[in-house]
């Protein structure tokens, strides 16, 4: 651990992985306060401040384990005008931000080809931000795709699915202690999917 500290290359993904998580909840709490519901507002989350957003145990996390979190933004579906498409909405704006920053970054990694100092950093963005866009689409909870897939279900789908909010930190733990699950499954897609973007502007 105190060897990848010392690392400059480390140490700034670790402030890129911060900015991402930032950039994720303040999209959430936007796209929640645009349909309606104003408790992110309310709760100081509409906002870019990482101090609004950043949890430190999350970030302890991402420092020793290259995974951490943010705190979760409240939003209040009771607010919404259509419940259930507001909610699929907001949520899908989290890992949506990601994804739009993967493809600006991999967009201007290719016009700054001739700095490599640049162009390393951009697709370092990139890489980061389809990393968490690909994790938090994972219909497994607390992640994003969770609620995402539980608002499409039918209501009887949907509380039978919510049985397993219990037991989804614990499934994605198990999942990511397993070497070959990174490398089998979440890596290949992760870089897949990076590379995919990259080949719209090459």
């Amino acid at each position: 651990m105190f060897a990848k500290l010392s690392s400059p290359s480390y140490i700034l993904t670790i402030f890129i992985v911060l900015f991402s998580l930032v950039v994720h909840e303040f999209a959430h709490a936007f796209v929640a306060d645009v349909q309606g519901d104003k408790t992110a507002r309310l709760n100081g989350r509409l906002t870019l401040n990482p101090l609004a957003h950043l949890d430190l145990l999350g970030i302890i996390m991402i420092v020793i384990a290259s995974i951490g979190w943010a705190r979760p933004v409240p939003i209040n579906m009771n607010n919404f005008r259509k419940p259930r498409l507001s909610m699929i909405l907001a949520v899908a704006a989290g890992p949506g931000s990601n994804l739009i920053i993967a493809i600006l970054a991999n967009l201007a990694a290719v016009l700054t080809q001739s700095s490599y100092v640049a162009s390393a950093l951009l697709q370092n963005i990139a890489i980061v931000n389809v990393s968490l866009f690909v994790l938090n689409i994972i219909p497994i909870p607390p992640l994003d795709g969770s609620q995402i897939l539980r608002h499409m279900l039918p209501y009887k789908q949907a509380v039978t699915f919510s049985k397993l909010d219990v037991y989804g930190p614990f499934i994605l733990l198990f999942l990511f202690i397993i070497p070959q699950f990174y490398s089998w499954v979440f890596g290949p897609i992760t870089y897949s999917l990076d590379q995919w973007i990259l080949s719209w502007f090459l």
